[in-house]
Order: C-alpha cells, then structure tokens, then sequence
C-alpha cells in the first residue's frame, strides 16, 4: 500500500513575505508536480488544517517563519524531532503557528509524519509582494523544497 502524501502552502499574500509558502507551492505546481501528492492551499491555516492533516502519511508544510535566521533562508526539519520549547522562536503570522501546530498534532494524536519547509521572513506587514530578499530566494527555495520532496517523498515513475 502506497503512502499517502501532501504538500501544504501556508501564508498570505496581502503580508508581503508571509506569502511565501502559497508562493512556493505554486511554483513545486506549475514546474515539479508530483501525481502521488496533493499540493494544498491551506492560506492562513486553520483548525481544519488539523483534521485535514489526519488523511495523510506524511506532509510537509510550507511557511515564512521568524526564527532568526536570514531573510530567506529555508530550513526543512521534522516537526516530531523537535520539542515545542524549540519551536517557541519559529512562529508564523498565522491562526496557528508552528508551536501550535505540534502542540494539538500531539494532542490529536495525528499519526501524519509532518515536515516543516520554514523560510525567514523579513516583512509581515500589510502589502502585497515578496521584499527582495525573498524574491532573489525563491527559485532557489522552490529547488531545495523540490529536492527535498524528491529524496522523501519519490516515487518510481513519478514524473
């Protein structure tokens, strides 16, 4: 039995870099779509996100964090190896940011592996567009997320 996976894109693009994670799952659409995933826009997450997160195996979440890093920089980690204590810096500008996101996967107990695609923001502020750090970044996030996918997440005769 095949598992079953999803790629979920997280933000809103009325918050300048916060719309990097709907961004980038455009991008894995129009250029690396896989037929075995559903890619998913799931804009500025709620509790459905949740129940949503139950149907599936694995899942890997894409979404500007504020983890001080640079503006930009992608870390993929997996939710489960970290403890919530460690995701205390690592927040979206969502309904739900990462800590909470693991706190109530725990909670429900969501047997989904969940795999977090974060990229720094620099602007979360009211506007629309990516701030130039994350515009000069994107193809690059949009390759490393793609090859991530591919090493976890592959198929034979995917494509």
């Amino acid at each position: 039995m095949s598992k079953k996976r999803a790629v979920i894109g997280l933000g809103n693009t009325l918050r300048r870099d916060d719309g990097i994670g709907i961004l980038v799952l455009e991008s894995l659409l129009a250029l690396y779509k896989r037929r075995h995933i559903d890619y998913l826009d799931f804009g500025t997450a709620s509790f459905d996100l949740l129940f949503k997160l139950q149907g599936y195996d694995e899942v890997l979440l894409i979404d500007a964090i504020d983890a001080g890093l640079a503006p930009g920089e992608l870390s993929i980690f997996d939710l489960s190896r970290m403890r919530a204590d460690k995701l205390q810096g690592a927040i979206s500008s969502h309904e739900l940011n990462l800590k909470s996101i693991f706190e109530l996967a725990r909670k429900f107990k969501v047997k989904a592996k969940i795999y977090i695609a974060g990229i720094q923001a620099r602007d979360v502020s009211h506007g629309e567009g990516l701030t130039q750090a994350l515009a000069e970044r994107k193809e690059a996030i949009v390759k490393e997320v793609s090859e991530f996918i591919d090493a976890r997440f592959s198929v034979i005769g995917d494509r």
